[in-house]
């Protein structure tokens, strides 16, 4: 467990946070004593996840929309306004398409995927660059949530599968121009945790052989744990790549 002593005083962005992954990593590290700034398009959904944590006045919902430079700059400012300065940015926000052949998706759909999440995840990294170089002690950490459509599509999900493999270009890069900042950049990859956006999982989804299938799922807290984990290690230390899924989801082997 994350010592609360060490955590208090670091600051975080949480973006997605009105919900599922991002509402269950910003309890993770309120719940630990960070101070966290939740980021959505929807300010009841951000307000609900204060409420809910029990945190008060260390959990600062604040209205943003990734795909905009402008408002991410704006969330970066109300943190430091707030707090003095930004440790971590759990880079979470993003968005997928209903299944449906690649040859009938809308470029209007399509670039509002990429907009959501590789633009909206640039700008996140860029500000958090921005920031952390310039502030004392310089250097915080970046943790992009890239998901197990990073390493595997499912059918029919051409926009986001796409979208979560450059995720994995974008920590890499990320990582590698972060060192002489002291900025630590990994990826969590999440498989089939039970959010309401997975619970179709339990009901049956395609596989890649045609047949419906009920899904194994894993309680979303256990992200939210991952996250506090690479979120609490030393500057020295960086968990570049975590995978963290339910044990018997169909992911390696042959489904």
């Amino acid at each position: 467990m994350a010592d609360k002593q060490v955590a208090a005083g670091k600051v975080a962005i949480v973006t997605g946070g009105g919900s599922g992954i991002g509402r269950a990593v910003a309890h993770a590290l309120l719940g630990a004593g960070w101070k966290v700034a939740l980021a959505g398009r929807r300010v009841d959904a951000l307000e609900e996840t204060a409420k809910l944590s029990g945190a008060g006045d260390r959990a600062l919902p604040v209205a943003t929309d990734v795909t905009d430079p402008a408002q991410v700059e704006a969330l970066f400012q109300q943190a430091q306004k707030a707090w003095g300065r930004v440790d971590l940015l759990f880079n979470n926000a993003g968005m997928g398409l209903a299944a449906a052949p690649l040859e009938d998706i809308a470029v209007a759909d399509w670039k509002r995927v990429v907009d959501t999440n590789l633009s909206g995840m640039f700008y996140g990294i860029q500000q958090a660059f921005r920031v952390m170089k310039a502030q004392d002690p310089m250097g915080g950490r970046i943790i992009n949530n890239g998901s197990i459509s990073a390493h595997a599509p499912r059918p029919h999900s051409i926009a986001y599968t796409s979208t979560k493999h450059a995720v994995t270009g974008l920590t890499k890069a990320a990582a590698l121009d972060g060192r002489r900042y002291n900025i630590a950049v990994g990826q969590i990859d999440i498989g089939n945790a039970l959010t309401p956006l997975a619970e179709r999982m339990t009901r049956g989804v395609p596989q890649a052989n045609g047949e419906i299938a009920v899904e194994p799922v894993m309680d979303v807290k256990l992200v939210g744990e991952s996250v506090l984990y690479m979120a609490s290690l030393p500057p020295e230390a960086n968990v570049l790549f975590h995978t963290v899924m339910a044990t018997k989801m169909p992911f390696v082997g042959r489904g």
